[in-house]
């Protein structure tokens, strides 16, 4: 059974951290800094932030929150949304981050990948594969946080990458994401079989049986969570909402339920993955 990491991801626009349904509809939870210091005390193996806006507004604003996060928190910190050159990857690893994550601009130049990678190394570029299935039963890549169809299958462009240098592969079931109805196994069996370098799995987790079932499969190197993870912290972070600053607070001071999701901390996932024998960082 090999070691497996588990990822915290914190979608961020603005200066707050979102989250929606299908990579749309995004809902304000809370400040990002706190959610980051909470994770990192309950065990967190790594964070990954994302800008979800960064290529719709041709601009990525994490900088700040960055460097501020790794002033308090030592663990691997990737970073993505809006990476388009070698200067933002400097910046962004000046700032803190450890690795970079990579989507629309390696789609759109994909020699984007080998310069980075010999730049900064593989294992500092990670690219991200937002994929979706079509009605001919294969999985195709989106950019712009799932807004835009390439044409370009999914495997196809996950071998590419590897070629391309690229050290780490996370891939987003854009269907499952948010929904808590668990992760797309086909999706990730099919991407992890086809290449050599770690995968990432994100998207559709509701309950520790679906991360569970995901890990004891040994597809897969880490498991990245959100919606899951966010709506058990939120409980004890309720002081952050009164910081909010841009976009739909209502959906979380209202109390409705989560109805397919059972949130829980990292601490109590990590004891019930131990009891089963499957092992984190």
């Amino acid at each position: 059974m090999k070691t497996v990491r588990i990822i915290p991801r914190l979608d961020i626009k603005g200066p707050n951290l979102v989250k929606g349904i299908h990579l749309e509809g995004l809902r304000v939870l809370g400040k990002p800094s706190d959610f980051a210091k909470y994770y990192y005390e309950h065990g967190a193996d790594e964070l990954m932030f994302m800008d979800v806006v960064a290529s719709l507004y041709d601009r990525n604003s994490l900088h700040d929150i960055i460097s501020e996060t790794a002033k308090s928190i030592f663990i691997p910190i990737t970073v993505g949304g809006g990476i388009r050159s070698l200067q933002d990857i400097n910046t962004m690893l000046r700032a803190g981050a450890d690795k970079i994550a990579i989507n629309t601009a390696a789609i759109k130049n994909p020699l984007f990948i080998k310069e980075a990678s010999e730049e900064f190394g593989s294992s500092t570029i990670v690219i991200t594969i937002e994929a979706i299935k079509d009605l001919d039963g294969k999985y195709y890549a989106f950019t712009d946080n799932g807004r835009e169809q390439t044409g370009i299958e999914v495997i196809d462009w996950a071998k590419k990458a590897e070629q391309l240098g690229c050290g780490e592969l996370v891939i987003t079931s854009v269907d499952n994401e948010g929904t808590g109805s668990g992760f797309d196994l086909e999706l990730i069996r099919a991407v992890a079989n086809s290449v050599s370098i770690p995968v990432i799995a994100h998207g559709g987790a509701g309950t520790k049986r679906h991360v569970e079932e995901l890990l004891d499969s040994e597809i897969v190197d880490a498991v990245s969570l959100a919606s899951v993870l966010h709506y058990d912290t939120i409980k004890n972070l309720t002081s952050n909402w009164e910081n909010s600053t841009e976009g739909n607070i209502d959906f979380i001071l209202s109390g409705r339920s989560f109805s397919k999701f059972a949130p829980f901390n990292l601490i109590s996932l990590k004891e019930h993955l131990h009891s089963k024998e499957i092992y984190c960082r």
